[in-house]
Order: structure tokens, then C-alpha cells, then sequence
């Protein structure tokens, strides 16, 4: 009987959150906490930051072993980023929900209402997560640039990003991936990326998939450039010789002049399906891991023979040094030949 165990990646996105920010909108982030018994809880990842939005879809995704056999407590906190620090204590709180990985599992989707610590209702916000079972294990790479972008900026130029979108099983539309912003550019490249391809088209390379150009504002009020769809049948034969190209295409600028082209080209020098290898494949073909120790024996740690010093030589027992090395060397033997 096969070990009840999957990986499933959760996709976050929330609607209407507390508005925290005085002269702007808030600047959420999600933080997703695991139950470790009673009132314990431990974070185990957090989504990046949207800046100006009450409506984020976050692209960076949670990926979690689910047990069929363990009820498995989770916590989703949201906070509006005021400053640099990574502790959240010092932020805004936009509110939380708790829930079991088995209920997202369950439906595949689960929308639920923010609340407050004190119980009561975080104004109308809510959050969705979406639960994917991850099978595939090979990953896309990507490089794109882009050309002869629209002007959005009236003081200067667009500063473009991309957002990829795949199509859920309900018509609408899924964002999986964002990539970074080139500031003041109209012809950017974007760094290489790359993104599972079960996250980007569920592994079906006739999927659609759809890309947007956006141009970055501060505010969050991001202006459309243009959109285009594809998939992965047509992408996969990308390469520097010969790229694949599309036009993006802005429908409002489309319907109002005839004389209308396209905001841009967007073209894809690179779309490679590798596999992606894990520890354990690693292990499995053959790699041998070797266990050396170095240890500093500098004097700022003290006497040995003082219990204060790292060093200390315990008659009763093992100092921190060797704990560690005890630690460490009793899993790794296994893989040290």
C-alpha cells in the first residue's frame, strides 16, 4: 500500500482587506503558521509583499507535505508591511483565519472571512486558497525580453513587468507567476526565471496560458500594456536563434484606432522543460556526502576548562561543539561511505 502522503502547493489570494495606510492603500503579505501542538505555533513561510493593494493575488506559493492520516493546523496571517524588519509584530494586523489542510484539500478551494485576534470580523476582507496535489517535478526555464513597449509614464518611461495566468477548470483566470520590474525601460530584459511546470499550465502543454504587460505604478494602480495568450506546445520551441514572439495587445487602444497595431513584442528567448532533481534523487543515483569537521579554536571562546567556554571540557557530559557534531554526524553516517 502506497505511504498517504502528498505534496500540495496552496496559491494565496485575498479581496476588500483593512485599508491601514494613511495616504495609500495597505501593502499586504501572508505569513502561513503550522500548529506544533497546544497553542504553538511556528511559521513556516510567508508570500512576498504587493505594495498599495486590497485586493492582492500573491505569486509566491506554498509548498506543504499533506497526511491523510494527520489533521494538520494551519494559520493565515495577514499584515500590512510598515517598515523593513522581519519580525511581523511591528505590523499592521489585517486579519486571520484557521483552518486544516485537509479542509483546503477537501474542496480544492476554501474562501473564508478574515478575522481579528479579538474574534471579531476584519472589516469585509476575506482570503481564498487554492490546493494543487504536485506530481511533476520538472520545471520551465525562462528567458524573455521585449521591445517597443508602450509609453505609459507622462514623465518618463514604463517601468514593465509580466504576469503569467493559467486557466482554471471554471473559465477564469489564475495568476502562478510575476516577474520582477525593469524600471524606465520600453525594450527590458527580464532576469531568467523559472516556474514548475504543474504550476503553470496543471503539466498539459495545450493549456492556455496568458501573459500580461503590465507598467508598474506606486500607488498599485498598475496600467495595462497588453496581454496575449499562448501555451507550452507553442513556447517549448523558443530558443536565441530563433525566439518565439507575440504581439501584446491592448483591447481598449484596439477598439478606439483603426490604425492600431499592437503596445509591444514580447519575446521569449528561452522556454526549456528540464527536470528538476531531488535530494533524494540525488542520493538514490549514487552521490556519496563526505563529513568533515573543522572547529575555530580561537581564543576569544575561553578556557576549556571554564564552563563558560564552548570549549569547556564537561566531565559530565558533551559541550556544544561536540552536541553538534554528535547531531550532525549520526544522520550523515548513513551517506558517508
Amino acid at each position: 500500500m502506497a505511504d498517504c502522503v502528498s505534496k500540495v502547493e496552496l496559491s494565496i489570494s485575498c479581496e476588500n482587506l483593512l485599508d491601514k495606510d494613511v495616504f495609500s492603500k495597505s501593502d499586504p503579505l501572508c505569513a502561513l503558521l503550522l500548529n506544533t501542538g497546544g497553542n504553538q505555533w511556528v511559521e513556516i513561510g510567508r508570500t512576498e509583499m504587493v505594495k498599495n493593494c486590497l485586493d492582492p493575488k500573491f505569486s509566491k506559493k506554498f509548498l506543504l507535505d499533506y497526511y491523510f492520516e494527520q489533521v494538520q493546523k494551519l494559520k493565515f496571517g495577514v499584515y500590512d508591511i510598515d517598515n523593513e524588519t522581519f519580525d511581523l509584530g511591528d505590523d499592521d494586523f489585517l486579519g486571520e483565519i484557521e483552518c486544516t489542510l485537509g479542509q483546503i484539500v477537501s474542496g480544492k478551494k476554501l474562501t473564508r472571512p478574515l478575522v481579528l485576534h479579538n474574534g471579531k470580523p476584519a472589516g469585509k476582507g476575506t482570503i481564498t486558497i487554492f490546493a494543487e496535489e504536485v506530481k511533476d517535478n520538472r520545471v520551465v526555464n525562462f528567458e524573455v525580453q521585449a521591445r517597443k513597449l508602450d509609453k505609459k509614464d507622462f514623465w518618463g518611461k514604463s517601468d514593465p513587468y509580466l504576469e503569467f495566468c493559467k486557466q482554471s477548470p471554471d473559465g477564469k483566470w489564475q495568476m502562478v507567476h510575476r516577474t520582477e520590474v525593469v524600471k524606465r525601460n520600453l525594450n527590458p530584459t527580464w532576469k531568467p526565471y523559472k516556474i514548475p511546470l504543474q504550476t503553470l499550465c496543471n503539466s498539459d502543454l495545450r493549456k492556455p496560458i496568458k501573459v500580461t504587460c503590465y507598467d508598474y505604478d506606486n500607488d498599485g494602480s498598475h496600467d495595462l500594456i497588453g496581454t496575449f495568450e499562448t501555451n507550452m506546445e507553442t513556447l517549448q520551441v523558443a530558443s536565441h536563434i530563433s525566439p518565439a514572439e507575440f504581439e501584446c495587445i491592448n483591447p481598449k487602444k484596439k477598439q478606439k484606432k483603426r490604425s492600431y497595431k499592437n503596445s509591444g513584442i514580447v519575446s521569449f528567448k528561452l522556454c526549456q522543460i528540464v527536470k528538476e532533481y531531488s535530494f533524494l534523487d540525488y542520493i538514490m543515483g549514487g552521490c556519496q556526502m563526505n563529513f568533515i569537521v573543522g572547529i575555530d579554536f580561537t581564543g576569544s571562546n575561553g578556557d576549556p576548562r571554564k564552563p563558560d567556554s564552548l570549549h569547556y571540557i564537561n566531565p559530565n557530559g558533551f559541550n556544544e561543539y561536540l552536541m553538534a557534531i554528535w547531531s550532525v554526524g549520526m544522520i550523515i553516517q548513513d551517506y558517508d561511505t
